[in-house]
């Protein structure tokens, strides 16, 4: 009934014990985060873009996954935080000189380096090919090594010249620490995005029904102007009401009286006195006209009595 044929067996083929954990190959693993869209699985093709937690991704799996709208869309991990095109930036890479492509390997003859990277540090010059970490800046989405950034501290981006702080620093394709990180501080930006949407809608909100309450309500110059008009007397009224009369060509309706500063009513008042003088005098020579004539006709009455 068997071990009858001269068969010795072992232990670990009579005692099965706990199975050994699968370790994973780490240069394929590299390879898969480095060279290939963490959305389609498609080899990264320019215009490449990260998001908020370092993630690579081409930009036209995104606008795909953000313009599928159907209910049959399969929820995607390594996307589920991407909201809108916003939340990626399209990074400004480096090309690797020494890097040849993918055209010498079509026909599988030659030696085929996993180890050489399309895109190199522009500062130090080390491959982005994962033995090297790697972060770029959220501002101006340029790409540099950790230990340029370290070696050169600066507070100003080493390629365009745009100033960042440590907040905008994102490493790219980091641990399960540098993950964490950056999820809060991703949470943090967000809600600070908000509450500031939030307090420009209540400040413009605020800005209109203060301009419709000054459109209802009368101005500071009208009521003064009201004031003056009541509590002055009736010749000065008039008077105001003369000049302004005159001014404008119309007749002036008494009880209302139009605005004007302090400069317009001293001017009028200066132009009425000036009126009332041509007034007096051509009074006075209407009546020294008058006396003349009476005087002539006493004179010939007189002489008329002695002849």
């Amino acid at each position: 009934m068997g071990c009858d044929g001269g068969t010795i067996p072992k232990r670990h083929e009579l005692v099965k014990g706990p199975r050994k954990v699968e370790k994973v190959d780490k240069v394929a693993e590299l390879v898969a985060r480095w060279f290939y869209c963490a959305l389609s699985q498609e080899k990264l093709r320019r215009p490449i873009v990260a998001c908020e937690l370092g993630r690579l991704y081409n930009k036209d799996a995104i606008i795909e996954f953000l313009l599928d709208k159907s209910p049959d869309k399969t929820p995607m991990e390594s996307a589920s935080h991407i909201k809108s095109i916003k939340n990626v930036t399209e990074l400004n890479l480096v090309d690797n000189p020494a890097w040849s492509g993918d055209k010498e390997s079509i026909k599988g003859d030659k030696y085929d380096d996993l180890q050489c990277a399309r895109f190199i540090c522009p500062v130090v010059g080390l491959e982005m090919n994962g033995r090297h970490r790697f972060c770029f800046l959220r501002n101006c989405g340029c790409v540099f090594s950790e230990r340029a950034l370290k070696e050169i501290k600066s507070e100003v981006c080493h390629k365009c010249g745009v100033p960042f702080q440590e907040e905008d620093v994102i490493i790219l394709n980091g641990n399960k620490e540098d993950v964490e990180i950056l999820k809060k501080r991703m949470e943090a930006r967000r809600l600070k995005s908000k509450l500031e949407k939030k307090s420009k809608k209540s400040k413009s909100a605020g800005a209109a029904s203060q301009q419709e309450t000054s459109a209802d309500s009368p101005g500071p110059s009208k009521a003064k102007n009201g004031k003056d008009c009541v509590n002055s007397s009736s010749g000065e009224n008039r008077q105001i009401v003369f000049t302004k009369s005159s001014e404008n060509g119309n007749p002036s309706v008494p009880g209302k009286v139009n605005k004007a500063s302090s400069t317009t009513t001293k001017r009028s008042i200066a132009d009425s006195e000036d009126k009332s003088e041509a007034y007096k005098s051509i009074f006075t020579t209407h009546s020294s006209a008058k006396r003349s004539k009476e005087e002539c006709s006493n004179w010939v009455t007189h002489t008329a009595y002695y002849f």
